[in-house]
């Protein structure tokens, strides 16, 4: 199986084992799980920013009064 030999500086090991006592993983767990967890954390942004675009036009309507100044209708748009 392949592995991965990873250089840290004594206060970064110290902060990583710290993160993975906290999450009740070894050391060699947690670090396994990280690139893991941040493709999943990259695809929920993703699809909530996608989310986000696409209702932004019901959540003006809603709450104009909550729109950037940016975003607002103005003139005949706003009518």
């Amino acid at each position: 199986m392949p592995s991965l030999n990873i250089t840290f500086t004594d206060d970064e090991l110290e902060a990583v084992r710290a993160a993975a006592t906290a999450e009740g993983k070894s050391l060699k767990q947690f670090v396994h799980d990280l690139p893991l967890r941040e493709q999943q954390r990259l695809q929920f942004v993703r699809y909530a920013v996608s989310w986000g675009e696409q209702h932004r036009d019901e959540f003006g309507d809603a709450f104009p009064d909550e729109m950037p100044p940016g975003d607002r209708r103005q003139g005949a748009e706003a009518a």
